[in-house]
Order: C-alpha cells, then sequence, then structure tokens
C-alpha cells in the first residue's frame, strides 16, 4: 500500500467535497494527503472496536457517540484541516452537525495500515494533541502494539495485542485486546 501523498498546501475542504466517489483523503493545515483503501484485518479491527465502545456508551446511557470512518472531522473547526479518524468518540453534541464533527472529538482511535503510518505516529499526534483531543489510540496490527496517549494528564502508556486496555475518558470501561489477536 502507497505512503499517503502530499499533493500542495492551500486546500480547503472545498477540495475533499470535490473528489470523485470513491476517492478518499485528508486535510491538515492546507495539505492534501491521498486515502488508500483499508484491508480487511484493517476493518475487521475497526468493526470489533467500534462495536464494544458503542454498546459500552448504550449500556452507560451517556451523552458521548461513536462514529466510525468514513465521518468527517473538521479538526480546528475550520475548512483548512479535515481528518477521518477510524473511530472517533465525541461527548459535547454541539459539535455535531450534518457534516460531522466541528472541533476535536473527545477520544480517537486510528488502526494503522502500510500507508498510514507516518500518519498516524507523527502528523496525526500532534495535531490531534493540538487540537485539543483528550485520548489517541493507535492500533498496530503489524508491530502488535497500542499507544494509548492521555492528553490530559499528559501520559503514554504501550500495550501488546495480549493486553487488556482502558480507557482515561472512563473510570470503568477497557478493551480487551487478546480477543483480536
Amino acid at each position: 500500500m502507497p505512503l499517503p501523498q502530499k499533493i500542495e498546501t492551500g486546500y480547503t475542504t472545498d477540495y475533499i467535497y470535490s473528489l470523485p466517489d470513491g476517492q478518499r483523503a485528508e486535510l491538515i493545515d492546507g495539505q492534501v494527503f491521498d486515502m488508500a483503501p483499508p484491508n480487511t484485518r484493517h476493518q475487521r479491527l475497526i468493526g470489533r472496536i467500534s462495536y464494544q465502545v458503542i454498546r459500552y456508551i448504550q449500556e452507560k446511557g451517556g451523552k458521548c457517540e461513536a462514529f466510525v470512518a468514513p465521518f468527517a472531522v473538521f479538526l480546528n473547526a475550520d475548512d483548512r484541516t479535515y481528518v477521518e479518524p477510524d473511530i472517533s468518540v465525541i461527548c459535547n453534541p454541539d459539535k455535531l452537525n450534518e457534516k460531522g464533527c466541528n472541533g476535536a472529538p473527545d477520544w480517537i482511535i486510528e488502526i494503522v495500515s502500510p500507508g498510514s503510518r507516518h500518519m498516524d505516529y507523527m502528523i496525526k499526534l500532534f495535531k490531534y494533541r493540538s487540537a485539543g483531543v483528550r485520548e489517541y489510540w493507535i492500533v498496530d496490527p503489524m508491530k502488535n502494539r497500542i499507544q494509548v496517549y492521555d492528553f490530559e494528564h499528559d501520559e503514554m502508556e504501550e500495550y501488546t495485542f495480549s493486553d487488556t486496555v482502558k480507557t482515561s475518558i472512563y473510570e470503568d470501561f477497557s478493551i480487551d485486546f487478546s480477543e483480536f489477536a
């Protein structure tokens, strides 16, 4: 899978919405990055993780909502940064409209693909932190690793697919990754 293509700077979300059907890209500070289609393992992980997150939120009756890609996140609530995190949890309903989320989600989970490694570990890590995301998980099936960034408490923990991983935005929620190994 090729690396995301950095096209040029100066683009806005108008460019993203002008793409032909089926073509996906993200926009970070006016730079366009093409996205490759996800593979089967990537999709399985998104499905299994999002199922657990959504089920937890529904059982607790919380105000948060979880969304699965493709779901538009206008990270800085402007037209120069548009991302599609694999899983986004938004706890402030005022950030949601028919187009997606305006501002930083509370919790973002990205599943690493061969072509998204640099984006997930570097570019998005910095962008999510600076935009106000509370928690960011990087799930890397190729490295058997889950990195959890708790930006509110300035902490980072690393886990494997044999661990149970607790989220910091909920006191009593964790995901047993050994079920996905």
